[in-house]
């Protein structure tokens, strides 16, 4: 007898398209507290979750959504994670995911000339990917030190204490860029970590200083895809002399979570210091994963609708979003901008009261807070291409 939930089931698929695409759902009903002896069936256990599911979440796709580095994600990634739930791929085996390999190898292969890269690998968010660079430099160069800005993300910290390194953070400018002046004069046994893309300001590191350490990593998990813009890209020269470099496709990609890129400049040197064999292995296991699934597939599909140009417009879109806000709030005396937006970001702050009584009058989703030495500033992130700018302003006007 054959199971008919493993089977396709048109009328339950149907289903769940009909409740993605519903605006208004009825109230909620409560998870049972424990587990129940008896199921309820695929079709009424949707049913329950949908209100759950949808109301409980950030919608990343609606006009004022521009808080963080979430962006919304197109159609086309929805129907191949779809495709690769069904399929459930392990890259790790060969024999069981022949193209799913060649499907990350290939995506590899379009992407990495961008960056200046040779080739890499993917994982499901740069900080695995820091993580991952930091072991191979740790053991392609004997470095034992890791150098970065005090605006670092944190996975940097915690990357070094996994790996056992040693972890020095030098102060950033006003600008929240790494302060160069203090810097170390002697870098040959250190791992420098560049940021293109503070979490916090969305600054750019200086990218000059690429290959002057033993090895360098560019932390470029938000800003990296500027390289595909003919328009941006210049705001990445220098960082094609990295020895590896980290870029979220979940941010400016517009990627389902969780996919990321690790690059190497040179991918031989890098992915032998981080492989390993076993008896039951066909092909070696390279870097952190173990078992992992076909992310390169949702990100394949995008590329092939889009291609170079449609990402560019997006990313384009998306820059020139946050360029608007910024100019409206900088000619605006009751609003004091942090720093003209170099990577789509834009931190403000009201020039007389506080950001919080200021923050709680914005549209949930529309804004997010951060802070910067002991100021605190709101923040929008220019991740969603759709987002309506204009809306997205008066509001901000109307809360000062």
């Amino acid at each position: 007898m054959t199971d008919p939930s493993f089977g396709v089931n048109r009328q339950g698929l149907e289903q769940a398209l009909d409740l993605l695409e519903a605006r208004e759902f009825p109230q909620a009903s409560a998870l049972p507290p424990r587990l129940a002896e008896t199921g309820i069936g695929e079709k009424a256990a949707l049913d329950l979750l949908a209100p759950l599911v949808f109301d409980g979440a950030a919608r990343l796709d609606l006009p004022h959504a521009f808080a963080h580095m979430d962006p919304p994600t197109p159609w086309v990634s929805w129907a191949t994670t779809l495709w690769n739930a069904r399929l459930n791929q392990n890259l790790l085996h060969p024999a069981s995911a022949p193209f799913a390999r060649a499907a990350e190898r290939q995506t590899m292969a379009w992407l990495a000339p961008y960056f200046g890269m040779e080739g890499g690998h993917m994982t499901p968010g740069s900080t695995l990917a820091n993580l991952t660079a930091l072991w191979a430099a740790r053991d392609a160069t004997g470095a034992r030190r890791i150098i970065a800005s005090e605006a670092a993300h944190l996975s940097i910290a915690k990357a070094a204490k996994i790996l056992g390194l040693t972890f020095e953070a030098v102060p950033a400018d006003n600008l929240q860029r790494m302060d160069v002046a203090k810097l170390p004069k002697n870098l040959s046994d250190v791992i420098l970590v560049l940021t293109a893309g503070t979490t916090s300001a969305g600054a750019i590191d200086s990218l000059s200083l690429c290959g002057r350490a033993a090895w360098t990593h560019v932390d470029a998990a938000w800003a990296g895809p500027l390289v595909f813009s003919q328009t941006h890209a210049a705001l990445l020269a220098g960082m094609e002399h990295a020895d590896s470099i980290a870029v979220s496709a979940h941010k400016w990609l517009f990627q389902p979570k969780e996919s990321a890129l690790i690059f190497f400049r040179d991918e031989k040197r890098a992915h032998d210091a981080i492989s390993f064999g076993g008896n039951y292995l066909a092909a070696p296991n390279i870097g952190v994963l173990g078992s992992h699934g076909a992310v390169a597939i949702p990100l394949l599909a995008t590329l092939l609708a889009w291609g170079r140009t449609g990402l560019a417009e997006r990313i384009d879109r998306c820059m020139a979003a946050a360029q608007k806000l910024a100019d409206s709030l900088s000619a605006n005396s009751n609003w004091q901008l942090f720093a003209a937006p170099e990577t789509g970001v834009v931190l403000f702050r009201p020039a007389h009261g506080d950001c919080g009584s200021v923050f709680a009058r914005l549209p949930d989703g529309l804004a997010s807070t951060t802070r910067i030495g002991t100021e605190t500033w709101l923040r929008c992130v220019a991740a969603n291409p759709d987002v309506d700018i204009a809306a997205v302003t008066d509001a901000i006007l109307k809360a000062a």
